[in-house]
């Protein structure tokens, strides 16, 4: 989480000192609100949150008449409307959100000591960034595909890297094109992307 926030608030930074002019373009002709949003992401420490919080979070907001599209429960994967709200309503700053239920996450995501979540996470900037440490032990591993009810085959090449242990390892991966969406605020991700592919135009 932390190389995950000083990567997107340094990116930010860094248009700002070597991008002034095109986003006084985009500013002008785009959104007006986009140097100001790179300056706040640049220059404020990110909230961090459990997936259990922002549930309850968005649970006080329902209670007190803030209406969503998608319910809200403990075990949905958060919608754009959930994020949006936690990041533009409750805290006005980019937040990242970690422990998610393991039953919306991947096998290889490693299980907390609770049982039920795992140590993932995500940073809530234009949904740029998801992440996690992986499973190392073999044991727990091979039970998660066996609760997801995956096949075991295709796997083999990845159980093959855990059966002489490993060490502890995360990542995360960042949306090139989503960056450029939320630096410029273009309002599809199509127009971001130099040949994008979408339903009547995959010829590309």
């Amino acid at each position: 989480m932390d190389c995950a926030e000083a990567y997107v608030r340094y990116m930010c930074t860094w248009l700002l000192d070597n991008c002034y002019d095109d986003l006084e373009v985009m500013a002008k002709n785009v959104d007006e609100g986009c140097i100001d949003r790179l300056n706040l992401v640049a220059s404020t420490p990110f909230v961090r949150i459990t997936y259990t919080d922002a549930i309850e979070l968005l649970r006080k907001a329902v209670a007190q008449g803030q209406a969503f599209e998608n319910q809200v429960e403990w075990g949905i994967d958060l919608a754009s409307e959930h994020e949006r709200y936690l990041t533009e309503v409750v805290f006005q700053k980019p937040v990242i959100v970690y422990n998610y239920p393991k039953g919306i996450k991947a096998f290889y995501m490693r299980l907390n000591d609770d049982g039920k979540t795992v140590a993932a996470m995500d940073v809530l900037v234009g949904e740029l960034i998801g992440g996690s440490q992986r499973e190392e032990r073999y044991a727990i591993l091979m039970n998660g595909l066996e609760e997801m009810g995956l096949p075991v085959e295709p796997y083999e090449w990845y159980l093959d890297l855990r059966r002489p242990g490993t060490v502890k390892h995360s990542g995360f991966g960042l949306g090139f094109e989503r960056m450029v969406l939320f630096a410029t605020g273009m309002d599809n991700i199509r127009d971001v992307i130099p040949f994008p592919r979408y339903p009547g135009r995959a010829d590309l």
